[in-house]
């Protein structure tokens, strides 16, 4: 069964393709568009379709629109009620739901061919579920959705058994943790449903001493359920204007409402456990991408495995959609087989690229010395872009579109940060060989090869990598698997042999307020504007003066 996978209703518009179960090719339009989550999540944009996104896995596969089964939308109108009877104030809502029910046609007119009788509506959370357990490598698990909001709930605790679901607990709104942990965001002047990951990184600057005012107002219910009474944050520290500078009183509220979403998560997963009786936890929805929690589950649940989605936010609503419909068709689902499953450039199309842009560049066709020359710079303390495959799906940077930098230098957090014009308290990743993480993290999972969790950094280590140690003493590591991704392993050998480091700064290549750089055009543009030393591009060396 051929089957298209589409989110675009809320944010983060995106596409996926999976044939006979075999998730062919995933991407986010805003990869395509260049404009960030592809539009913000108000019901004016709702109607706005991933149809590059789509268009691109058809090409990619070598399909023809009809040449497909069915295509999935990650949200069923028919369980839509309107936002007032639901608690929420979204005056304009209606429109929402308006476009979702003509989705089919908007979508024929998307992909000229397409019989809007193949459209097939998917709830929004058990979209979510799907390409959480079902594209896992195990192939029964339970599986949480928390996010900030689907048709009618913002949560889903449930058990994927031979490719099916079974829905444990749900929860209504107007309760969510999404929209609790949102309505803190736009609190603390940073992006509602875009930035929540900055309030992660703020709360390690702070201490959770408004637990006793927040406990009562966002609890479990006992139930599989949870409780999120409206917050006066007012009272617990002054609202911040966009750019404003935060003090104590932001970081320590940041820090509590971190901390009660993991006691809440805890409580979630541990209901879930003794439902079920299962001993593999798989997490998608927006809440998923909250690193930190992760981390707790994985600790305290109880649970024997966790994993989460790397595209856990509603992207990922577009493969777990057609996930969902070629389970339920009864075709047999292979696990996700990585994250690289967006555009891909051959050398002889970088290469015209780079001749095309008259850019002076080197190409190297022996890839060990490709990787000596990247671990080269960056032991001389030098920056690298590096372009390297098929681009990832989801947010974060894994070693395919990626920053990279030397470890070693704990102002490279400061400069690293200045080049991509973000807030200085954000932290950046390490990336090391996944057989020699454990010398250097515990706590969380090993590997790790999405950075979805933290994990301690051992003392002795803290000093020699300090640009990759947060505040608190952690890390968000990626581990690097040499069978799959062979040549970054090699540059990170190489490193090594000249700095006795094993580790390489990893952060996302991109400036603030944009996309991931996707193809080579994208990454001219950011090594022409940021402060980078050499760009490594497919078999081609790009060098800044000097480098």
């Amino acid at each position: 069964m051929k089957v298209l996978g589409v989110n675009a209703l809320f944010h983060d518009p995106a596409a996926a393709l999976v044939i006979d179960g075999t998730v062919v090719a995933a991407a986010e339009e805003e990869r395509f568009s260049r404009r960030k989550h592809g539009h913000r999540p108000v019901p004016f944009a709702a109607w706005e379709l991933p149809e590059q996104a789509a268009r691109w896995c058809l090409e990619h596969a070598g399909l023809d629109v009809g040449d497909l089964d069915a295509v999935t939308y990650s949200f069923d109108p028919a369980l839509a009620e309107p936002a007032e009877g639901l608690g929420l104030f979204d005056p304009w809502d209606h429109l929402r739901r308006t476009y979702a029910r003509e989705a089919p046609g908007f979508l024929a007119t998307a992909l000229p061919g397409l019989d809007p009788a193949q459209v097939r509506f998917v709830p929004h959370h058990v979209a979510h579920a799907g390409s959480a357990a079902l594209a896992a490598p195990c192939a029964d698990a339970d599986v949480l959705v928390l996010d900030g909001r689907g048709e009618c709930g913002s949560s889903l605790a449930g058990t994927y058994a031979g490719g099916e679901l079974t829905v444990h607990a749900a929860q209504r709104l107007p309760h969510s943790l999404g929209l609790h942990y949102e309505d803190l965001t736009d609190h603390l002047g940073f992006l509602r449903s875009s930035d929540e990951f900055k309030v992660m990184a703020l709360a390690s600057y702070g201490s959770p001493r408004f637990l006793d005012e927040i406990r009562p107002l966002v609890r479990p219910d006992g139930h599989g359920g949870f409780v999120t009474e409206r917050v006066d944050w007012q009272s617990l520290a002054k609202r911040l204007a966009p750019g404003e500078e935060w003090g104590q009183d932001h970081a320590d509220l940041a820090a509590t409402v971190q901390v009660r979403l993991e006691e809440v998560l805890l409580e979630l997963a541990r209901w879930l456990r003794e439902r079920s009786g299962g001993s593999r936890l798989t997490l998608a929805g927006g809440v998923a991408l909250n690193c930190v929690a992760n981390t707790r589950l994985h600790a305290e649940s109880g649970y024997d495995e966790v994993w989460v989605q790397p595209a856990a936010g509603d992207a990922g609503t577009a493969l777990g959609g057609a996930l969902h419909v070629a389970a339920g068709a009864g075709d047999r689902i292979e696990p996700m087989p990585g994250a690289d499953l967006g555009r891909g450039w051959d050398d002889e199309e970088i290469g015209a690229r780079l001749r095309t842009a008259q850019v002076p560049h080197e190409r190297v066709d022996d890839p060990a010395r490709l990787a000596a020359e990247t671990a080269a710079c960056l032991a001389a303390d030098g920056v690298v872009a590096w372009f390297q495959g098929r681009s990832e799906f989801g947010p974060r940077a894994l070693g395919h579109r990626s920053l990279l930098a030397n470890p070693a230098h704990a102002v490279n957090l400061e400069r690293l940060n200045d080049v991509k014009g973000r807030e200085q308290f954000r932290p950046v990743a390490p990336m090391v060989l996944a057989e020699r993480a454990a010398e250097i993290f515990s706590r969380g999972p090993l590997p790790s090869p999405y950075m979805l969790f933290v994990h301690d950094v051992a003392p002795a280590w803290r000093d020699r990598i300090p640009a990759v140690v947060h505040v608190d003493g952690t890390a968000r590591v990626q581990t690097v698997d040499r069978e799959q991704e062979p040549l970054m392993a090699r540059v990170l050998e190489e490193f090594d042999r000249r700095t006795g480091l094993p580790v390489v700064v990893n952060t996302s290549l991109n400036t603030a307020g944009r996309p991931m750089v996707d193809d080579p055009r994208d990454a001219l543009e950011c090594f022409g504007s940021a402060p980078v030393s050499m760009l490594v591009i497919g078999s081609f060396l790009v060098r800044r003066p000097g480098w």
